[in-house]
């Protein structure tokens, strides 16, 4: 996948054919844009008419969709517009919309971020400690560098330096994507001590677990209003992004679909 520097990271399906794009484009409530389901966000009702993120799109039901910055959903709350989108979406539907939705819906991106790359960790896709993942970045075994919040501007630049080498990249300013996550919460994610640095592994004509979590990274960062600044990943190799996701004729979408 080749992302150029300081441009948004891509989604994370890997080589769809023609009738999965069909079905999995969807419209954002807020905006009418449409993109693929895997870079929005749905929000179901709970059976109580509780509206909550549905971060792994899993609820039963009818849902909506989103494709908006933390920001954005916040002023859309406090201006009545999210309430008239989700009224129309859910057919009228009794609902509630809590205060700290937004907060709710950022958590939910960050735990489903976490438990991808608990799940990654452990099918052992996931490489950690500085030393391990630099000698694996300058061999080309890398396919996606991450960064805690609170990682020092050195220990990334290292890595990020290895990384480039290891991707015939160099004086690319190609980088690793600093998440949203500081180190206490990534080392929760994944059951470790002191968790700066991550990468995970891949190589040209496998990079089905650097898509995995690239999507649920792209979620996050996009949500949290960090597209094109940290969160930059160009691994300089083939993957599908969004606009390989949308070519190949029309599709069908779908904002309030039963899924």
């Amino acid at each position: 996948m080749r992302t150029p520097p300081n441009e948004r990271l891509t989604s994370d399906i890997a080589e769809p054919s023609l009738s999965a794009k069909a079905e999995s484009e969807r419209r954002c409530i807020l905006t009418g844009a449409t993109s693929v389901r895997d870079v929005l966000v749905r929000l179901a009702i709970s059976p109580d008419g509780l509206v909550l993120p549905d971060a792994a799109a899993k609820a039963p039901g009818r849902g909506a969709w989103i494709g908006v910055t933390r920001a954005e959903l916040e002023a859309a709350l406090a201006e009545g517009h999210l309430k008239k989108s989700l009224m129309r979406a859910f057919k009228g539907a009794p609902l509630t919309i809590p205060d700290d939705l937004p907060a709710r819906v950022e958590a939910a991106l960050a735990r489903h971020l976490g438990d991808r790359l608990g799940l990654e960790l452990r099918s052992g896709n996931i490489v950690m400690g500085s030393s391990r993942i630099e000698e694996q970045a300058r061999s080309g075994r890398i396919a996606v560098l991450l960064h805690a919040s609170d990682s020092s501007d050195d220990g990334r630049r290292k890595l990020d330096q290895a990384w480039r080498v290891g991707n015939d990249a160099e004086g690319s300013g190609q980088r690793g994507a600093v998440l949203p996550l500081d180190r206490h919460a990534l080392s929760v994610a994944l059951g470790r001590d002191n968790v700066v640095h991550l990468g995970v592994a891949g190589y040209p004509g496998d990079m089905r677990a650097a898509n995995r979590v690239l999507q649920a990274v792209y979620r996050l960062v996009h949500y949290a209003g960090n597209d094109g600044t940290n969160a930059t990943n160009d691994t300089g190799r083939d993957a599908p992004g969004d606009a390989d996701l949308l070519e190949g004729g029309a599709a069908h979408v779908d904002e309030y679909v039963k899924d």
